[in-house]
């Protein structure tokens, strides 16, 4: 696991190397770079597989080619075989060498030949282009950016704000998507002109000219007539494949390990001698260690927990969101950078459980389509009546079920999270900028399953949207600032392709969610964890907003001159009002504000 940053036209080393040096958490076991008239790539390396070779930048055997690259490719070796009887000459044992061989041999048809999570850019000194590439699911991150004359790339946006070229300027489209997603999505960043490419594409830049092509699609083809226990034992065995595949290291390999059944099937799984969880001190429902400590015992496994103090959750936010280059308002992903600070402690690569819930159906939000079906039948324009006349009144739990089912699933159901709806953040800010509304930019996704079940299209939406903005993002950018790599066994094409076979009804149904995946995780674990509702990381922040200590904090944000630039800072403090005095739980929406506050601090505010 590593870092890369590069850009075409000319600037001295030291520009290069300081926007190295920026990404340095990434890679601190070494720092190469490579510089030539209309191209330099720097590179930090967290070595774990040949360590002593596989050093980067890396040239192909006639010098025509320069490989950076970041990730893992569990096939290399297979690969690897197929292209020395092709006659390739290999100078290392290193994953990435594949990448560039096989660049050689395949050009782009070698994505799909690939099994790993990556990012990679290749300069072609003959042809003056660059190609690169970003893994099926999104688990690594590629930003790119067209500075006047120079074109930039690189696994961080942080590294790009060295370049002279780069010119600094908030998206505020932005900010007003992110208001309702609570990540970024799309394409688009918070750096005006700054760009993520998409998951599963590829791009080619060349004169100034940049094409981008998508190479795979997860697709959900059901097959019925199957038992639930033989589609038990095929992922009981596409897993154990995956996990073995994910294990391929020179260095020692761990496993999260939280109360869900998901990082508890991959602990039990993986055979690996620690694992580690954290939790927070304010009761058993925000404290995980317990149950991981126990089933550890069970595998049996040495467990390394932490419990996390408000001090140091508090006092370490700006930081985490300086590493996350854009603001994420995901509470959990203050957890995971503690559990990955934990584990660096001990070792570089660990196993996580991230992506089953995307891909076997796991969140609770998916059984809502099944609950009270009847109601759905009701014509659609009665239904928005019925919602609309509803919403007048105070929020309480039978009046919402009206206002969402007002409204078909293509409209109330933008992923996981739905903060403020395009009405609610036009009346926070001062000067809305115009960003499309939430419904239209998930629409291309429900474009593409238009023929499927409520739930296969909420599945694929989430894979597409949230999994990448704020699964990902936060996976990859809270485990890289702790110099730590972080695998994910369930995003793999082969579980994909066995997931998006699965009926519905053995997905999600009126007993539980990832209904088949728990069948073969039973096999493995007790009931108590196979079984156990989903929650996310519980992390305590509706409560401590209602702590004078933390109250007066986040409102002193509110009432600031950077809330002031953008909001309505009296809707703000009302927001806050609201949930201390227990009127309604507004912590999501309030987090969500003043995690954007804390990132445009650290990124915009001279200090």
């Amino acid at each position: 696991m590593c870092g890369f940053v590069g850009f075409t036209g000319d600037a001295d080393q030291g520009v290069l190397r300081s926007m190295t040096d920026a990404i340095a958490h990434r890679g601190p076991d070494d720092a190469q770079f490579y510089q030539e008239p209309g191209c330099a790539l720097g590179f930090r390396r967290l070595s774990i597989i040949d360590l002593a070779g596989g050093r980067q930048p890396m040239l192909n055997e006639d010098e025509s080619k320069v490989l950076v690259f970041n990730g893992e490719i569990y096939n290399f070796q297979t690969i690897r075989q197929d292209l020395l009887a092709a006659g390739h000459i290999f100078k290392t044992n290193a994953d990435s060498e594949v990448i560039l061989h096989g660049y050689e041999e395949y050009g782009p048809g070698l994505l799909n030949r690939l099994r790993g999570m990556f990012a990679f850019v290749i300069w072609d000194r003959e042809k003056k282009e660059l190609f690169g590439a970003r893994d099926f699911f999104g688990i690594k991150p590629l930003y790119y950016a067209q500075m006047g004359e120079s074109f930039l790339f690189g696994s961080e946006i942080k590294s790009f704000l060295l370049h002279p070229d780069f010119k600094k300027e908030l998206n505020e489209k932005a900010l007003e998507s992110y208001l309702s997603f609570q990540y970024s999505p799309g394409p688009e960043t918070f750096f005006k002109n700054v760009y993520k490419l998409p998951p599963a594409h590829y791009f080619l830049y060349r004169d100034g000219k940049m094409e981008i092509t998508r190479y795979w699609l997860p697709t959900f083809q059901a097959e019925e007539g199957r038992s639930l226990e033989e589609w038990a034992d095929d992922i009981e065995k596409v897993f154990d494949n995956s996990v073995e595949a994910h294990k391929i290291s020179d260095v020692e390999v761990g496993s999260f390990l939280s109360s869900g059944v998901d990082s508890s099937y991959v602990a039990c799984s993986a055979n690996v001698d620690k694992t580690f969880t954290v939790g927070f001190d304010n009761g058993e429902r925000y404290n995980e260690t317990n149950y991981a400590r126990e089933l550890s015992e069970l595998i049996p496994v040495k467990n390394i927990s932490k419990v996390i103090t408000p001090d140091e959750f508090w006092g370490n936010f700006a930081k985490i969101q300086y590493h996350m280059d854009e603001p994420l308002a995901d509470p959990s992903a203050v957890a995971l950078y503690f559990v990955c600070n934990t584990a660096a402690q001990h070792l570089k690569v660990v196993l996580s459980g991230e992506g089953a819930d995307e891909i076997f159906g796991g969140y609770n939000i998916y059984k809502e389509p099944m609950e009270m079906a009847w109601y759905d039948r009701i014509p659609l324009p009665l239904r928005r009546l019925i919602g609309k006349l509803a919403g007048l009144l105070p929020a309480r739990r039978g009046l919402n079920f009206l206002v969402r089912r007002g409204r078909p699933l293509e409209e109330r159901f933008i992923g996981n999270a739905y903060m403020f709806t395009e009405k609610e953040r036009r009346a926070l800010l001062k000067a809305p900028a115009g960003a499309p509304a939430p419904e239209a930019l998930v629409k291309p996704y429900y474009d593409m399953v238009k023929d499927k079940d409520a739930v296969t299209k909420m599945q694929f939406v989430d894979l597409n949207m949230w999994m990448v903005g704020d699964i990902l993002l936060k996976a990859d950018k809270m485990s890289m600032a702790n110099s730590l790599e972080l695998r994910v066994p369930f995003l793999d094409k082969e579980i994909m392709a066995l997931a998006g076979r699965i009926p519905t009804k053995y997905r999600v149904n009126s007993e539980n969610t990832k209904f088949a995946m728990r069948k073969a995780a039973l096999r493995r674990m007790p009931e108590k964890w196979a079984g156990k509702k989903k929650l996310g990381f519980p992390v305590p922040t509706r409560v401590w907003l209602k702590e004078d200590k933390y109250y007066q904090r986040v409102k002193a944000a509110f009432q600031g001159p950077e809330a002031e630039k953008f909001f309505r800072t009296e809707a703000l403090v009302k927001l806050l009002d609201e949930h201390k005095e227990g009127k309604r739980d507004n912590s999501r929406k309030v987090w969500t504000v003043y995690t954007f506050l804390v990132w445009y601090r650290e990124f915009f505010v001279e200090r």
